[in-house]
């Protein structure tokens, strides 16, 4: 990629111009270009900003789906008495053709890795395989521990095989729902398999005033602390989507732990859930990664957006800055899914995971400052390459790996079935 304006991710606020090289899906310069170096392509990124590429790392990828549909409800407990019943007729193949839709749309915004919590993660990642970019994909659990050890028992073998995978683009998390889904067994259980395997535990935590209500009705502990108590998260990585409410004694305690909090600010809006004082986090040290969360409480998987939002509602108390947001996006979400020695940066050496975004843009002229055009102006279309590994996966917004046309059509046929089984 030659003569770019970088944004390495190394330090803050620090872009400069110049040449990245490329080879076996590795960065092998940055900045100066190395005069051995034989290019097989050149790309010229002479009006061009190029970065590391996007982190999705909360989002429920198939619930595409289920986008514009029953929206508009009071609560989040209102809209999931909507779609649980709807999730419960979705078969492999309406998954398949789901993971592959969002796919296109998760690499048109820039994103190259996500963290999934689903169900029929194989189908998801012959998605992930297919479409070439990376995934956290969880073993998602619901209920008790009998109906957890028969969903082990029978997904288990699969996502083992997924992980070793020898793409080396698949990851894997062990995913309890939430406190209000699952019991103290299975999260139990959860913690077992994610330490035997070396997985994430992945779960929803205090998204709402009535969650922590409740768990503290029922358990005299907040979910952070109930959840410890059982030794959920003994000897884990742990990441947290939502945490909108955390008191003081827990984000001391957050701050302390191998853990990262994942802000969805599209959908805690949208389902009436509240702000997460994301600004107050990050000064009391907290980790922070940005998720979309799912497309049916969102209603899409554009990360740009999430940045746009994230860096507006950390105005309202505090001085989140636009570089910060940039950071959550990319390096911190890398480190919230174990994979920032591999991605999340612009340095030699790590695997090139690299998004393009055109700046001969109306909206993005004059440039000034680099951040602040990312978080304020910019737009997902404004995304004209992304690589992952060093593979091209979208080039001047062509998808390579893609066709949308057919994809759009297959996924209004399968949700129209979808909706013939209610």
């Amino acid at each position: 990629i030659q003569n770019t304006l970088i944004l390495p991710m190394t330090e803050p606020e620090l872009s400069f111009r110049g040449d990245i090289g490329i080879a076996d899906g590795r960065i092998q310069f940055v900045g100066k270009a190395d005069p051995s170096f034989v290019a097989q392509r050149v790309i010229d990124g002479s009006h061009h900003l190029t970065m590391p590429a996007l982190v999705n790392a909360h989002t429920h990828l198939s619930m595409i789906l289920m986008r514009n549909y029953k929206d508009n409800l009071p609560s989040l407990q209102a809209w999931l008495s909507e779609i649980f019943p709807i999730e419960d007729t979705l078969t492999e193949a309406d998954i398949l053709t789901a993971s592959r839709l969002a796919i296109a749309e998760t690499i048109q915004s820039g994103v190259t890795t996500f963290c999934d919590m689903y169900f029929h993660s194989e189908a998801t990642a012959q998605a992930v395989l297919e479409g070439g970019i990376r995934a956290n994909l969880g073993l998602t659990l619901f209920g008790d521990e009998a109906s957890s050890r028969a969903r082990i028992a029978e997904r288990e073998g699969a996502m083992l095989a997924l992980r070793d995978d020898p793409s080396g683009r698949i990851t894997l998390s062990a995913a309890p729902h939430a406190v209000y889904t699952c019991t103290k067994e299975t999260y139990q259980l959860a913690n077992r398999w994610a330490r035997e395997h070396d997985a994430l535990l992945h779960t929803h935590l205090s998204e709402t005033r009535k969650e922590v209500d409740d768990c503290i009705a029922a358990n005299d502990l907040t979910p952070l602390f109930y959840l410890e108590s059982i030794g959920a998260l003994e000897g884990v990585r742990s990441l947290f989507a939502h945490g909108v409410f955390l008191n003081d004694e827990e984000i001391t305690h957050l701050a302390q732990m191998n853990a990262s909090i994942v802000h969805n600010p599209s959908s805690n809006l949208k389902l009436n859930c509240g702000i997460a004082p994301t600004s107050t986090y990050l000064k009391r040290g907290l980790h922070l990664a940005l998720g979309t969360d799912g497309a049916s409480s969102n209603n899409n998987l554009n990360m740009v957006e999430e940045m746009h939002l994230a860096a507006l509602l950390g105005r309202l108390e505090g001085n989140l800055s636009a570089w910060e947001v940039v950071k959550m996006a990319t390096l911190d979400g890398a480190r919230a899914l174990g994979l920032d020695q591999k991605i999340g940066s612009i340095e030699v050496g790590k695997e090139a995971d690299l998004i393009m975004v055109d700046l001969a843009k109306s909206h993005l002229t004059p440039l000034n400052d680099p951040f602040s055009s990312l978080v304020y102006s910019a737009q997902a279309s404004d995304v004209s390459t992304v690589l992952c590994k060093g593979e091209i996966l979208m080039h001047d917004r062509t998808l390579t790996h893609i066709d949308v046309e057919t994809l759009i059509e297959e996924s209004n046929r399968t949700w129209s079935d979808v909706l013939k089984r209610r």
